[in-house]
C-alpha cells in the first residue's frame, strides 16, 4: 500500500479472531451442573446406607419421649410393714439360745414375734446354709421380701398346706446375724420405693 497508509518494516500487526465468551459461559454453566449432580447423588448414596432419613425420624421420637428419669414413677408395691409380720424363729442348730437371741433382734427391729424355740425333727441341723424362710404361697410377695431384708441370704420355701399369714424363720448352721440395721433399713426402703415408669418405643 502507498501513501500515508504504508507499512513499513519487518513486521506485521498480529490478527487475532475475537474472543467467543458466549462459549466460555455455556461450559462453565455445565460444569456447575455436572458437580452439583455428582453430589446430589452422592447425598443420596449416604442416606442409603446410614438410613439418614428413619435414624432423623427416630432421634425426633427419642427427642420427643421422656426419658427414664423423667418419667412418672409408678406406685409401690403394696407390702407389708415389719410390725404386720408375724415371724416364728427356730433353731436348727447346735448352738443354745440363738432363737431367742435373733427374735428380741427382730422385736426391736419392728417385726412381731410368735413363736421361739427349737426347729421340727425334721429341720432340726439339717439346715446348712444361713437360714430357711418358711410360710404360706401368699408369703412369697407379702412376708418373704420383708423379712428377707434382714437376713438376705436365707432360702425360701412355701407350703400350699400351710394356713395362716406368719412365716417361719429357720436358723441354720451359716448363720452369723442378721443384715446389719442400716443395711437391713436400707433394703426394707428400696422395696418400698416408687420405681420409675417404663418408657413406651424401641431403639432411643
Amino acid at each position: 500500500m502507498g501513501g500515508k497508509y504504508r507499512i513499513t518494516g519487518g513486521k506485521y500487526p498480529r490478527m487475532r479472531p475475537a474472543r467467543k465468551r458466549g462459549r466460555l459461559a455455556v461450559v462453565l454453566v455445565a460444569c456447575a451442573t455436572v458437580l452439583g449432580v455428582l453430589g446430589w447423588g452422592t447425598l443420596q448414596l449416604i442416606d442409603a446406607f446410614t438410613g439418614g432419613d428413619k435414624a432423623s425420624a427416630a432421634g425426633a421420637d427419642c427427642a420427643a419421649s421422656p426419658s427414664p428419669s423423667s418419667a412418672s414413677p409408678s406406685p409401690a408395691t403394696a407390702l407389708p410393714k415389719p410390725g404386720e409380720v408375724t415371724v416364728n424363729v427356730l433353731n436348727a442348730t447346735t448352738r443354745s439360745g440363738l432363737a431367742q437371741k435373733t427374735a428380741d433382734e427382730l422385736k426391736k427391729r419392728g417385726f412381731r414375734i410368735g413363736a421361739v424355740g427349737n426347729a421340727p425333727e425334721e429341720l432340726d441341723k439339717k439346715i446348712d446354709g444361713a437360714g430357711v424362710l418358711l410360710g404360706p404361697a401368699a408369703a412369697v410377695k407379702t412376708a418373704f421380701p420383708v423379712l428377707g431384708t434382714q437376713i438376705p441370704a436365707a432360702e425360701r420355701r412355701t407350703d400350699a398346706a400351710r394356713r395362716g399369714t406368719s412365716v417361719d424363720l429357720v436358723i441354720g448352721k451359716a448363720f452369723k446375724g442378721l443384715a446389719l440395721r442400716p443395711e437391713a433399713d436400707a433394703a426394707l426402703a428400696g422395696l418400698t420405693a416408687p420405681k420409675p415408669a417404663p418408657v413406651a418405643g424401641k431403639g432411643c
